[in-house]
């Protein structure tokens, strides 16, 4: 199964940037979004970041991946 976990953005450097969600962070391509700015969420798979979302839909996802590894599914 694949995932893609939303993040965001804290540094951009060209087409390379630095994410975080929940204290871990991960370095990544933005070649896919050149539009993503720092400030950013980000939905991030295998290293790409691969669209952006709004702040509300980002914590709703988030929320809903957290609601899941509680209940052990």
């Amino acid at each position: 199964m694949c995932l893609a976990i939303p993040m965001q953005l804290l540094e951009r450097d060209g087409d390379r940037g630095t994410v975080e969600v929940g204290g871990a962070r991960s370095k990544i391509m933005l070649s896919l979004l050149p539009e993503a700015k720092v400030g950013d969420w980000l939905i991030v798979h295998a290293g790409y970041a691969l669209e952006v979302l709004d702040e509300q839909e980002a914590a709703l996802t988030l929320a809903l991946l957290k609601q899941i590894g509680e209940s052990g599914a």
